[in-house]
Parts: structure tokens; C-alpha cells; sequence
């Protein structure tokens, strides 16, 4: 009787277990290209930024609504942020980087934690409104409460992205923001790609990388499949996903490519206090070490 109940327990905690060799799996692939910055001489990354060609398209990190989030989820989207930057720096097109309404608790966290932060390198850091810097007809708010499905993109606007995390607190707060600001909007064609046993709402990282990956591959479906996190339950509409998704498990693998770190704003609801707990330790030590990362490649360029 109690080998079948450890069978059982063994067989219901697999998916657990698999998870936590995937997170660290990511955590020593940082730390090892930590290592190899560190002995770098920065010949090598200047030779591959030089064959970077830089997009029009403006992207935005809208961080307006600093009020609304406690300094828990402040923390998750400085790492969010952090993410996008690094992603940006290295990306085969990288865009036109804006972080805007930028102040506040956001300002105050990365000063006392990042203070590098300072040195960035090919982004633009506004105290400002986007809609101060930024002609409203150009302006393109990303909210998956809109009823418009964004069926491509266009590399002469500016696409927002709120800089919220709320666990839903504050459901359909940036479609009423870019409804009272008067600024077209619309929400990714994940439908039409993807099906999903969960919110659609995806972390601020998540979306950057996604429009990352389209402006490298030119195809939607391939973007969603190689950044979509597994845990969100993603089924590909075709085959053509699960060969992307087989594709960056290798690459995870052996360590050929960064996986994509999981949006804590639309987390799974049957997580527990303790495995929250437990995720918040590694998100820890992953931003420790994407810090360090970041401080290296300023240092290098």
C-alpha cells in the first residue's frame, strides 16, 4: 500500500519536478555566461552587435502606474525590465527602447539595487508621459482587452506596453487608459496561433520578447511558440509550434539559448504560498545574477 501511494505522489509531483530542473537549467546557463563575460576582452560581442540592424518600431514601456503596485510586484517589474533590456541588447533588430513615466517606487528600487542602471546603453529613460514624447497618431497601446487583433506590425509606430503587475487586480486598466487618451489599440493574434488554458495577459517581458522574435522571424505563430512560457499552456494551433517548442528545449538544453523567464503578473491561480515563496527566492538570485550581467556588458562596451 505505501509503494503505491509513493508511486502515486511520484507520478502527480513529475510536471514539478520538471520544472524545477528547467529553472535550474536557466540559472547555471546565467551564471555560466556571467563567467564568460567576465573573461571576456568585449572583442567578440562588438563584432556581433555590428551585424545588429536597428528597427524603426518604437517600443514603450509605460510605467505610469507605479501607485497601483506594492513594492513585491515593483521589484517583479524592475526584473521584467531588466530582461527586456538585456533582450534588446543582444536581439538581431533591436527597436527603439523608451521607458517612460519613470520615478517613484520603480526609480527608488533600481537605485538601491541596480544603480548601473544609469549607464544603459541604447534606451531612452523619461521621466515624462509617453504621450509627451510621442505623436499620438503613431501611438499603438498593447491590452489584451482590446477588441482589435494586431495582425501585423508597423515599424514607424510606437507600441506601449503597461508596465503593471497586478495579478489582475486592476482588470482593464490600460484598455481605459488608452480609450481615455484617445490612442489606437490592440491585442496580440494569439488566438489565431495558440490556445491557452490560461489568462491571456502575458508579463512585460513576455510581450517585448514576442515582438523581438517577429521582427526576426516574420511570423507570428514561431514567436508565440518560442517565447510563450510552458507553464502558460499554450497549444499550437498546427505542428509547426510543437517543433518550436522541441527546438528550445534543446537550445535550453545545452545551453544555446536563453529561456524565457515566467510573468509573474498572470501566474498560475493554483499556486501555493509556499511554492510562491519558494518562486520569489529564485527570482531573487536570477535577478542577482542578470545584474551582475548587465554591469559586465556596460562595462565591456
Amino acid at each position: 500500500m505505501k509503494k503505491l501511494i509513493k508511486q502515486k505522489q511520484w507520478e502527480e509531483q513529475r510536471e514539478l519536478r520538471k520544472q524545477k530542473l528547467k529553472e535550474k537549467r536557466k540559472r547555471k546557463k546565467l551564471e555560466r555566461q556571467c563567467q564568460l563575460d567576465s573573461n571576456s576582452d568585449g572583442n567578440d560581442r562588438k563584432r556581433v552587435r555590428k551585424h545588429a540592424v536597428h528597427s524603426t518600431l518604437r517600443l514603450v514601456i509605460d510605467c505610469s502606474f507605479d501607485d497601483l503596485m506594492v513594492l513585491k510586484d515593483i521589484k517583479k517589474l524592475h526584473k521584467q525590465i531588466q530582461r527586456c533590456y538585456a533582450e534588446n541588447r543582444r536581439a538581431l533588430h533591436p527597436v527603439q527602447f523608451y521607458l517612460t513615466s519613470h520615478g517613484g517606487q520603480l526609480k527608488k528600487n533600481m537605485d538601491e539595487s541596480d544603480k548601473g542602471w544609469v549607464n544603459w546603453k541604447d534606451i531612452n529613460i523619461k521621466s515624462e508621459h509617453y504621450t509627451e514624447l510621442i505623436k499620438k497618431e503613431d501611438l499603438i497601446y498593447l491590452t489584451s482587452d482590446s477588441p482589435n487583433v494586431l495582425e501585423e506590425l508597423d515599424e514607424s509606430k510606437a507600441y506601449v506596453i503597461g508596465g503593471l503587475v497586478d495579478h489582475n487586480h486592476h482588470k482593464g486598466i490600460t484598455y481605459k487608459q488608452a480609450s481615455d487618451y484617445g490612442i489606437d489599440h490592440a491585442h496580440f493574434p494569439l488566438g489565431n496561433f495558440v490556445k491557452m488554458n490560461s489568462r491571456k495577459v502575458l508579463a512585460v517581458n513576455h510581450v517585448f520578447e514576442i515582438i523581438l522574435e517577429y521582427l526576426e522571424r516574420r511570423d507570428w505563430q514561431e514567436a508565440f511558440c518560442t517565447i510563450l512560457p510552458q507553464w502558460k499552456g499554450a497549444v499550437p494551433t498546427d505542428r509547426t509550434c510543437e517543433s518550436s517548442r522541441e527546438e528550445q528545449s534543446a537550445q535550453v538544453e545545452d545551453g544555446s539559448d536563453s529561456d524565457s523567464s515566467e510573468g509573474e503578473d498572470s501566474r498560475n491561480e493554483a499556486d501555493s504560498p509556499h511554492a510562491e515563496e519558494k518562486q520569489d527566492k529564485e527570482n531573487s538570485t536570477e535577478s542577482t545574477v542578470l545584474t551582475h550581467i548587465l554591469q559586465v556588458y556596460q562595462d565591456l562596451v
